[in-house]
């Protein structure tokens, strides 16, 4: 960073860990000397009149609702009136900083604003947004000063001891505009990278919906399928329910066993538990769960039409909540795993689940076994497999190439930042180019 920068021509030490040395100029000061504090609140639920149902003037700030870019924040809740009318409303050009959950997480708000209970807004007496820029340098240093267990918090009174530069005006204004611009460059950046990502996904999706149901030759004579929802398929593939190729297994597993205990997910398929362990998801006792081997499909009944369904590329046991279904015919069950996780199966799949409400539905075999799907010959469903597993591969490296790109980036907003806040670069004489 030093390289690209010069420096201030003299240091001193702030005695401030997170700050270091500063230029001999400047002084540091509790934030609480240089702003004051407005903490957010929640309108009652009970009240629905408080609540807009469409977008209004009155927004209501959260903390899903922060991005840390130098745009402003913009809400996905708002509120009437009424409802703005019971809230601490924030003055615009004030730092929205996250003080319950997720730490230090700032946003910035050209507009008045209110927040809920998670947010403590700072509002500086001068240089709003060079301060905005110390506290997202600052979020180390506010993550370490929360406490709370379970939940962590940063009250008003610690929040107040942080220690930032205080500076002249027109440096602040200096790196403010300095920062405007350089990190505006840098969040094009990797707004492309993540726009790149979200098409390579939806041309994946569109590469394997295309396999599964019209198959790799373009050429190939077409018949209407007689099922609504699948179309077309090619003249010599079969059509037949699924339970024509898939039975429905339910073997108990031995006591003491020490077999993977696996779950399926809509968003990565089959995984063994013990992956997930560190989130929460262990599970204490896996007597009389159900055996599975490599290359059954397990289905969660209940989210089946949400994608939880998925080939098991192992051995072992899988919660009883769980079908099991082994192929009964010489198929390639991973043609179904990518057939099962496609959006127009998971529509078929809700159609035909049962349950009160929506969240209640569920998927059993008695119904999934009825529906209709396509067969193609067994070296075609293994070609079609190979097809989108090279595929997938392929845009798999590009998708990781650009997910390191985005870090990288990110990584270097933040040094910049921290440099310029903090006076290891000196941008007085900057001119945007």
């Amino acid at each position: 960073m030093a390289g690209r920068y010069k420096a201030y021509p003299e240091y001193k030490d702030s005695g401030i860990d997170w700050l270091g040395e500063i230029p001999e100029s400047w002084i540091a000061l509790p934030i609480k000397r240089v702003s004051s504090f407005t903490t957010g609140m929640t309108p009652s639920t009970a009240v629905s009149e408080y609540y807009a149902d469409d977008e209004t003037d009155y927004e209501w700030i959260r903390p899903e609702d922060i991005k840390e870019t130098s745009e402003s924040v913009s809400a996905s809740k708002f509120l009437t009136n009424l409802g703005w009318k019971t809230q601490r409303v924030v003055p615009a050009q004030s730092s929205l900083i996250c003080c319950i959950g997720t730490i230090g997480k700032t946003g910035y708000s050209l507009k008045p604003v209110t927040t809920n209970q998670q947010i403590t807004a700072a509002t500086f007496n001068l240089s709003p947004k060079y301060y905005f820029y110390v506290l997202l340098a600052a979020r180390a240093e506010l993550e370490q000063m929360a406490t709370g267990n379970v939940v962590q918090i940063l009250n008003t009174e610690r929040l107040g001891r942080l220690y930032v530069p205080f500076i002249t005006e027109n440096e602040a204004l200096k790196i403010a505009n300095f920062l405007d611009h350089e990190t505006a460059k840098i969040d094009t950046l990797i707004a492309k990278q993540e726009k790149l990502i979200e098409l390579l996904k939806e041309k994946r999706q569109a590469v394997i919906s295309h396999a599964v149901t019209k198959g790799l030759n373009p050429d190939a004579p077409m018949k209407d399928s007689g099922v609504e929802w699948l179309g077309e398929v090619p003249e010599h593939w079969a059509v037949l329910p699924t339970k024509r190729f898939f039975r429905l297994v339910a073997e108990p597993s031995p006591k003491n066993h020490d077999k993977e205990l696996l779950s399926v997910y809509a968003a990565i398929g089959v995984a063994p538990r013990k992956e997930l362990e560190q989130k929460g998801n262990k599970a204490s006792n896996t007597d009389g769960y159900w055996l599975v081997k490599k290359g059954d499909i397990i289905v969660n009944k209940l989210l089946a039409w949400m994608g939880a369904v998925g080939y098991s590329e192992y051995n072992g046991v899988t919660s009883p909540a769980y079908d099991i279904l082994r192929k009964t015919k010489d198929i390639n069950p991973k043609f179904y795993h990518y057939l099962f996780r496609q959006e127009f199966t998971q529509k078929e799949f809700k159609r035909w689940s049962r349950g009160i409400m929506e969240m209640r539905l569920r998927l059993y075999f008695e119904e999934l076994g009825r529906i209709m799907m396509p067969m193609p010959p067994k070296n075609e469903q293994d070609a079609i497999v190979d097809e989108i597993e090279s595929m997938v591969s392929k845009f798999s490296q590009v998708e990781e190439k650009s997910k390191l790109q985005i870090e990288l980036l990110k990584e270097r907003k933040t040094a910049l930042i921290s440099a310029a806040v903090t006076g290891k670069i000196d941008v007085r004489d900057w001119e945007p180019k």
